[in-house]
């Protein structure tokens, strides 16, 4: 067999073996979610450290969001490092900036006792006001259904979960990188009754 034949068959042999490596190693993205979706997803972190006794509520009311949405994902800040989202424990309505909130911006979010006091449930509260810190507005009067109906739904209410169109408003906020250089609108917005 000449030369140039074998250097074309161990060539072609080579690629064959390259490319059956790279599939079996290559990690397969979630159910429904391609690779360039995770790729694109904006990621946020939240600063916690001043929000004692709100840790449980924030961690669920964060993993409701990271499971509801795909183009933008929270994380804890590591300590010392700069957060979008701030997060502190006050004794009075929980309150929150008005966003969506960008990369290297930054927006508030106040946990306030007073709520607490009157019934209110701290999961479906810290869900609520990071709804607020992704640029969702209050929807009230509304059923417990709607995660931003907030105290319209009563005490009685907690769900923590955004329903359709306010996962849909989120994931349309953070879809392309255009939207995600918009700026935050920064009104504080409070949850009194």
């Amino acid at each position: 067999m000449p030369l140039g034949t074998w250097l074309k068959a161990g060539t072609s042999a080579t690629a064959l073996v390259l490319a059956m490596a790279g599939a079996a190693t290559a990690a397969p993205a979630p159910p429904g979610e391609s690779s360039a979706a995770q790729a694109a997803a904006v990621t946020l972190r939240y600063d916690d450290s001043r929000a004692a006794g709100w840790e449980a509520a924030i961690a669920a009311g964060v993993a409701s969001w990271n499971a509801n949405v795909s183009n933008v994902h929270l994380v804890e800040a590591a300590p010392g490092t700069m957060a979008e989202i701030v997060i502190v424990a006050t004794t009075g309505w929980p309150q929150a900036t008005l966003g969506p909130v960008r990369p290297g911006r930054q927006v508030r979010v106040e946990l306030g006792s007073q709520a607490v006091d009157q019934g209110y449930n701290k999961t479906r509260i810290a869900a609520h006001e990071l709804g607020h810190s992704l640029g969702l507005p209050d929807t009230k009067p509304g059923p417990c259904s709607q995660l931003m109906s907030g105290s319209s739904a009563g005490t009685a209410c907690t769900n923590a979960t955004p329903n359709a169109t306010e996962r849909s408003r989120v994931q349309s906020a953070y879809a392309s990188a255009m939207a995600a250089s918009a700026p935050t609108d920064g009104r504080m917005l409070i949850d009194a009754p």
